[in-house]
């Protein structure tokens, strides 16, 4: 009886210091909250730049750490252009700079002062669709869409740079543009009409 009742005592002493410990933890616990909430966030410092998008001049400022894609969907309204993978490698947030393609989501905003940008909404004139927008949707090529935009883009390229020849110069071209949907022949297709019909692009 006498072990039992060393043992009760023990278990009863183990638990009153875990509680006084706890009680005196707790209040620099809340008061760190208190603090941490009370905290005001620095402002983040803009950067200047002025662009050229889809022919007209802008003035903008934007965090030095927002990317192309991010400042023409977010700022601009321009969201024709998708984030894919974020990462440079499904070819969704394609545009172009300067006539050549970049991927947008891998371009900080600043590094295009003074640069022309070309994204899906700027291909069109008015009403009347880009040879490559119309040569899309004759040959079916786009199911869910979302890979469009950067698809269209490239292939705008690919003509304009001479590399749609023959259908393996096309594949090589486009290898950076990934359609889920498996339309690939018939964004071949597309972009040989195009080609052959001799349309300025």
């Amino acid at each position: 009886m006498q072990t039992i009742k060393v043992d009760e005592s023990r278990r009863g002493f183990l638990k009153k210091s875990s509680a006084i410990a706890a009680l005196c933890l707790t209040p620099p616990i809340f008061l760190k909250a208190i603090s941490f909430s009370k905290i005001i966030p620095l402002p983040i410092a803009k950067e200047k730049l002025q662009l050229e998008i889809n022919g007209k001049p802008y003035d903008l400022e934007v965090d030095a750490r927002t990317s192309l894609l991010d400042m023409l969907r977010e700022q601009l309204g321009l969201t024709g252009t998708k984030k894919g993978c974020d990462m440079g490698q499904c070819g969704a947030c394609i545009v172009h700079v300067n006539g050549k393609v970049v991927n947008s989501c891998l371009s900080l905003a600043i590094d295009n002062n003074g640069n022309k940008i070309t994204t899906i909404e700027g291909l069109a004139n008015g009403d009347q669709l880009h040879p490559i927008q119309e040569a899309f949707i004759k040959h079916d090529a786009m199911q869910c869409g979302y890979c469009t935009p950067g698809q269209i883009m490239s292939a705008v390229a690919c003509i304009r740079e001479g590399q749609a020849n023959t259908r393996e110069n096309i594949k090589d071209f486009m290898e950076g543009n990934i359609c889920r949907c498996g339309s690939y022949q018939n964004i071949i297709d597309a972009i040989i009409e195009v080609k052959k019909s001799g349309k300025i692009v």
